[in-house]
């Protein structure tokens, strides 16, 4: 699982209880998926099919850093199926986590799903790839 992107949590994003709101965490997920759908399939053309399991396990509050793992599950012919683990980047401590995030590739006129024509080997090379070019 690799670790891509951080929020900074603020008032807003606070339920009653004074914790992140499960709705705003499900809302960042939902776009941290998709962009990471998108880099790995090399298409803007997704939508969301479905969303797994959701595990929340410990609340963040105003002033956490929270950081978003993701990784691929699962390839298709028009699909990517991915897991997203939300933890706080100072304590490690999971805050959530998200099993099985759909995402499929379509058309853009007629909205039908459509091959990537990616696989998982592909995926694998250009995410070492992009690795080394970090180091």
């Amino acid at each position: 699982m690799r670790f891509l992107s951080r929020r900074l949590v603020m008032p807003n994003d606070l339920n009653y209880a004074n914790s992140l709101f499960g709705g705003r965490a499900l809302e960042w997920i939902d776009e941290e998926a998709a962009i990471y759908a998108i880099c790995q399939l090399e298409t803007n053309v997704l939508v969301t099919k479905h969303i797994g399991e959701i595990t929340f396990e410990s609340p963040a509050m105003v002033g956490d850093v929270v950081e978003f793992g993701l990784a691929t599950k699962k390839l298709g012919v028009t699909s990517i199926t991915v897991s997203c683990l939300v933890r706080n980047k100072i304590t490690k401590k999971t805050i959530c986590f998200a099993d099985d995030i759909v995402f499929v590739k379509v058309d853009p006129q007629s909205r039908l799903p459509i091959p990537h024509g990616k696989t998982l080997e592909e995926l694998e090379i250009q995410t070492q790839t992009e690795i080394s070019k970090l180091i």
